[in-house]
């Protein structure tokens, strides 16, 4: 069996693409907190408010928080890979957060 070793490259994309989905599943996880528990309406009436109000990017952007908290537990735990994968897909919210700004 191929075991794949920390230094080559395949091991080195596993592990920023395994920090990617970490990044994206953390600002999923806070947009959903946020806009869940901001006010006393549903989910989609919430949303639908934020829209109205041209809330959707600023509210994104709080969202990205819990990525700041991963990238912090990547480093303390010594894996780099995984926290320049968040870093990545902190990028990546940061690109949708400006394409939410022009819709």
């Amino acid at each position: 069996p191929h075991v794949k070793k920390p230094g080559s490259m395949g091991f080195i994309k596993k592990e920023i693409f395994i920090g990617l989905l970490v990044g994206l599943i953390a600002w999923s996880f806070g947009f959903y907190l946020y806009v869940e528990f901001s006010t006393e309406y549903s989910f989609g009436t919430t949303l639908e408010m934020m829209r109205e109000g041209d809330l959707i990017g600023k509210v994104m952007g709080l969202a990205a928080l819990p990525n700041l908290a991963v990238f912090f537990i990547f480093l303390k735990k010594k894996q780099e890979y995984r926290a320049r994968g968040v870093v990545l897909a902190s990028f990546f919210i940061a690109f949708l957060i400006l394409l939410a700004q022009f819709l």
